[in-house]
């Protein structure tokens, strides 16, 4: 097995909240000095990828200039792909609206006039949320989210309300699903991802605390998947999926050993 980069989930893998996992910051530096390309990945919506790295390096973290992403960036990308000039009604938090503000689509404050639905995260989701999202979708109407993440662990590690939550709402309530979810493990993350690492799939290393999105989407790609038990990913949540990881291990820091012997 010959590995040339590696895929890192953040939060729960990297950091909880503002405080980085213990271990983290050696395993980062020991997967450089093995000759591995970094790419830092978050679903969390709210920070593309210069913010992360800024964040990371406040950590202690040795993050470089273009190596993280986050669906925030991936959706930024796919709106600008596939829906520019379109109007985009958001269901999120205001920073998702302003990133979408900047793409090539623009931003609609009026359900009816959308050719785009985009639920995210807020943590201000109301009734009238759903109602404005029956009000948008119609069968010429996109549904898009952020991210499929259901919970995210909060600074003590406590799994609060996620994107995902809000998109289940909303395809609830229109009985309809999402056209594509742009975060881990779509396809599109994917894409952002190795542009970052620069190699193959079949070449890379991808560590994460979820079942769901980082150990699918490496399972999907054909990647090395790596659980780490420091999130909200344990062995009982392994019994009962059909995500099944290459690795199983306490933390990041434990990642470097599981690399062959040079």
């Amino acid at each position: 097995m010959t590995l040339r980069g590696a895929i890192l989930d953040l939060d729960g893998t990297v950091y909880h909240g503002d405080s980085p996992l213990p271990g983290a910051s050696r395993a980062v530096d020991r997967l450089r000095d093995r000759g591995l390309s970094i790419c830092f990945f978050s679903n969390n919506p709210l920070h593309g990828g210069a913010e992360y790295v800024e964040r990371l390096q406040t950590l202690g973290i040795d993050a470089r200039a273009g190596e993280a992403c986050s669906s925030a960036t991936v959706t930024r990308r796919y709106v600008d792909e596939n829906h520019a000039d379109d109007a985009v009604f958001v269901v999120g938090d205001d920073s998702v609206r302003e990133r979408i503000d900047r793409t090539e689509a623009t931003v609609t404050e009026e359900p009816r006039e959308a050719d785009v639905l985009l639920a995210s995260w807020t943590d201000e989701f109301h009734y009238r949320d759903m109602l404005a999202a029956l009000r948008a979708l119609d069968e010429d109407t996109a549904f898009l989210g952020t991210d499929p993440d259901v919970t995210f662990p909060d600074g003590d590690g406590n799994p609060v309300p996620g994107s995902g939550a809000v998109v289940r709402a909303i395809a609830g309530v229109t009985e309809r699903d999402p056209d594509a979810v742009l975060g881990k493990p779509s396809e599109w993350a994917v894409e952002a991802a190795l542009e970052r690492v620069d190699c193959p799939a079949e070449d890379c290393l991808v560590v994460g605390d979820r079942l769901d999105t980082d150990v699918a989407m490496g399972e999907r790609a054909g990647m090395t998947t790596v659980l780490v038990r420091s999130g909200v990913g344990d062995r009982r949540a392994i019994e009962g999926s059909d995500v099944t990881p290459d690795h199983v291990v306490d933390s990041l820091a434990d990642v470097p050993d599981l690399l062959p012997a040079e």
